[in-house]
């Protein structure tokens, strides 16, 4: 079985900071990406930052500059998330996608931790 176990979430004030941790464990034949989704009450599931196998990230435009995503090893990945905001207050999840080709790639997902960003 694969698991992707996340840690890291809670409550802050804006200006706030946390750092999310993921870490991927099973039977994986491979890994393209990991990265970080969220979703937010009553809007979709969107793409916050992703880290291929090899380095390369990406990120929403709405995270840029204030967040960054970095990885230990292939399978263990992490979010450091400054200068938050109240619009960042989601259930965050980590990702994994076993191949670069959508047409053959595995998709997992982790539980899902919850991040609020209050006063």
């Amino acid at each position: 079985q694969v698991q992707l176990v996340e840690s890291g979430g809670g409550l802050v004030q804006p200006g706030g900071s946390l750092r999310l941790s993921c870490a991927a464990s099973g039977s994986i034949a491979s890994i393209y990406a990991m990265g970080w989704y969220r979703q937010a009450p009553e809007k979709q599931r969107e793409l916050v930052a992703t880290i291929t196998s090899s380095g390369i990230t990406n990120y929403a435009d709405s995270v840029k500059d204030r967040f960054t995503i970095s990885r230990d090893n292939v399978k263990k990945v992490y979010l450091q998330m400054n200068s938050l905001k109240p619009e960042d207050t989601a259930v965050y999840y980590c990702n994994l996608n076993t191949r670069r080709d959508p047409t053959i790639s595995r998709i997992y997902w982790g539980q899902g931790t919850q991040v609020t960003v209050s006063s």
